[in-house]
Protein backbone atom coordinates (compact mmCIF):
# COMPACT_ATOMS: atom_id res chain seq x y z
CA UNK A 1 0.00 0.00 0.00
CA UNK A 2 1.29 3.22 -0.92
CA UNK A 3 1.64 5.87 2.00
CA UNK A 4 1.37 9.77 0.87
CA UNK A 5 3.90 12.65 2.13
CA UNK A 6 3.14 16.28 2.08
CA UNK A 7 5.60 18.18 -0.37
CA UNK A 8 5.75 21.75 -0.76
CA UNK A 9 7.85 23.85 -3.19
CA UNK A 10 9.63 26.51 -0.82
CA UNK A 11 10.36 28.94 -3.63
CA UNK A 12 6.92 28.88 -5.33
CA UNK A 13 4.52 27.53 -2.22
CA UNK A 14 2.61 25.06 -4.41
CA UNK A 15 2.05 21.92 -2.41
CA UNK A 16 1.62 18.57 -3.77
CA UNK A 17 1.61 14.85 -1.93
CA UNK A 18 4.31 12.50 -2.68
CA UNK A 19 3.99 8.66 -2.40
CA UNK A 20 5.71 5.74 -1.71
CA UNK A 21 5.68 2.06 -1.54
CA UNK A 22 3.42 -0.38 -4.01
CA UNK A 23 0.77 2.04 -6.38
CA UNK A 24 -2.15 -0.58 -6.43
CA UNK A 25 -3.68 2.38 -8.95
CA UNK A 26 -1.11 1.63 -11.01
CA UNK A 27 -1.55 -2.09 -10.73
CA UNK A 28 -5.46 -1.81 -11.66
CA UNK A 29 -5.54 1.54 -14.33
CA UNK A 30 -1.85 1.50 -15.87
CA UNK A 31 -0.54 4.84 -16.67
CA UNK A 32 -4.34 6.92 -15.63
CA UNK A 33 -2.43 7.45 -12.08
CA UNK A 34 0.29 9.50 -14.03
CA UNK A 35 -2.47 11.61 -15.96
CA UNK A 36 -4.63 12.06 -12.94
CA UNK A 37 -1.44 13.45 -11.21
CA UNK A 38 -0.71 15.99 -13.64
CA UNK A 39 2.24 13.77 -14.93
CA UNK A 40 1.60 13.88 -18.52
CA UNK A 41 4.58 12.71 -20.20
CA UNK A 42 5.08 9.80 -18.34
CA UNK A 43 1.73 9.31 -18.59
CA UNK A 44 2.05 9.19 -22.92
CA UNK A 45 5.23 7.26 -22.21
CA UNK A 46 3.54 4.55 -20.16
CA UNK A 47 0.34 4.30 -22.25
CA UNK A 48 1.92 3.71 -25.53
CA UNK A 49 4.65 1.00 -23.88
CA UNK A 50 1.33 -0.44 -22.31
CA UNK A 51 -0.59 -0.35 -25.70
CA UNK A 52 2.55 -1.90 -27.89
CA UNK A 53 2.76 -4.74 -25.59
CA UNK A 54 -0.82 -5.78 -25.07
CA UNK A 55 -1.04 -5.72 -29.42
CA UNK A 56 2.06 -7.91 -29.32
CA UNK A 57 1.48 -10.13 -26.60
CA UNK A 58 -2.09 -10.00 -26.68
CA UNK A 59 -2.37 -8.32 -23.12
CA UNK A 60 -0.26 -10.38 -21.27
CA UNK A 61 3.10 -8.11 -21.74
CA UNK A 62 1.37 -5.38 -20.87
CA UNK A 63 -0.24 -6.87 -17.63
CA UNK A 64 3.41 -8.00 -16.76
CA UNK A 65 4.79 -4.29 -17.19
CA UNK A 66 1.88 -3.09 -14.87
CA UNK A 67 2.21 -5.15 -12.22
CA UNK A 68 6.69 -3.73 -12.32
CA UNK A 69 5.31 -0.32 -12.93
CA UNK A 70 3.46 -0.34 -9.64
CA UNK A 71 6.29 -1.30 -7.76
CA UNK A 72 8.09 1.96 -9.20
CA UNK A 73 6.21 4.33 -10.16
CA UNK A 74 5.15 6.22 -6.83
CA UNK A 75 9.34 6.51 -6.09
CA UNK A 76 9.53 7.56 -9.59
CA UNK A 77 6.79 10.37 -9.21
CA UNK A 78 7.70 11.56 -5.38
CA UNK A 79 11.76 11.95 -6.56
CA UNK A 80 10.71 13.94 -10.13
CA UNK A 81 8.98 16.22 -7.05
CA UNK A 82 12.33 16.51 -5.01
CA UNK A 83 14.01 17.19 -8.31
CA UNK A 84 11.21 20.16 -9.52
CA UNK A 85 12.27 21.75 -6.22
CA UNK A 86 9.60 20.48 -3.48
CA UNK A 87 10.78 19.71 -0.12
CA UNK A 88 8.92 17.16 2.44
CA UNK A 89 6.32 19.16 4.98
CA UNK A 90 5.04 16.63 7.32
CA UNK A 91 6.65 15.62 10.52
CA UNK A 92 10.20 14.87 10.98
CA UNK A 93 9.99 11.51 11.81
CA UNK A 94 7.49 10.96 8.34
CA UNK A 95 9.89 13.43 6.47
CA UNK A 96 12.81 10.75 7.65
CA UNK A 97 11.06 7.49 7.12
CA UNK A 98 10.29 8.86 3.36
CA UNK A 99 13.27 10.04 2.35
CA UNK A 100 14.69 6.71 3.36
CA UNK A 101 11.79 4.63 1.99
CA UNK A 102 13.20 6.69 -1.43
CA UNK A 103 16.61 6.44 -1.00
CA UNK A 104 16.81 10.49 -0.58
CA UNK A 105 18.78 12.23 2.13
CA UNK A 106 17.46 14.86 4.78
CA UNK A 107 19.12 18.15 4.92
CA UNK A 108 18.28 20.91 7.98
CA UNK A 109 15.41 22.55 5.83
CA UNK A 110 13.71 18.92 5.43
CA UNK A 111 14.79 18.88 1.42
CA UNK A 112 16.73 15.97 0.10
CA UNK A 113 19.43 15.62 -1.60
CA UNK A 114 19.67 12.77 -4.52
CA UNK A 115 22.04 10.33 -3.37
Amino acid sequence: MATKIKMENPRTGETATGFYGFSWTTLFFGAFPALFRKDFITFIGVFIVLAILAVFTVGIGATVAMFIWAFMYNKYYTVNLVKKGFCFAATHTENELAASKLGLRLNAENCTTIS
